[in-house]
């Protein structure tokens, strides 16, 4: 398969107008668990042309009941794993990967990118990147994640535009300190969420 053939097929399938929007769109994953990794393989497969993709945690066989990952890949950095998987499911796409802890001192790696997709399963990480952003990058979209744990329905996970940039996706409510797990189903209907308003916001459709 072709790079022309591949865009084509896109073309063809989106529009060539939007497309272009998508392809030339850089979108930085932060965090490659079970909302991460999901969203990852969603945008790629919609063709955003680059994603910049940061985790610091490795593979691990608690990972795979809800993450992208398979057990030939345990012990492999999450960024590797998932910059492997990509190149088999959208060949062309950019894969810009950081192998680190994000931090206040390192923010700088998102200074590229369009959109953010806030991905931690840790509070204070998340608030840290939210309100990093909204600090150095007043005008960078973030797109984030509060609340999809549990057996709980998924029609209580929902999108919310909180502002001008900042989307929250997820049930708002739900822990994992609480419901006592993390079911694939409804962690993937957070990420795709997620992905969905990253592509409306590349789109122009900027409300929810």
């Amino acid at each position: 398969m072709t790079k022309e053939e591949w865009f084509g097929a896109l073309k063809r399938r989106h529009g060539a107008d939007l497309q272009q929007k998508i392809s030339s769109s850089s979108v930085a994953v932060c965090g490659l668990g079970g909302l991460g990794s999901n969203v990852a393989i969603s945008l790629a497969r919609s063709g955003v042309g680059k994603l910049i993709l940061i985790d610091f945690d490795k593979v691990d066989l608690s990972n795979l009941h809800r993450q992208q990952y398979k057990i030939s890949q345990l012990g492999m950095y999450k960024t590797e794993a998932m910059k492997q998987a990509l190149s088999e499911i959208a060949p062309y796409c950019n894969v810009i990967t950081h192998t680190i802890k994000l931090t206040e001192e390192n923010l700088s790696l998102l200074a590229d990118c369009n959109i953010v997709c806030e991905c931690f399963d840790n509070a204070e990480c998340k608030a840290m990147l939210v309100n990093g952003i909204a600090e150095r990058y007043p005008n960078k979209y973030i797109v984030a994640a509060s609340g999809m744990s549990g057996l709980h329905t998924g029609n209580t996970i929902t999108t919310k535009k909180l502002g001008k940039w900042l989307y929250i996706c997820g049930d708002g409510t739900s822990d994992v300190a609480d419901d006592g797990t993390l079911f694939a189903p409804r962690v993937m209907l957070c990420a795709a969420h997620q992905a969905n308003t990253i592509l409306r916001i590349i789109a122009g459709k900027l409300d929810v």
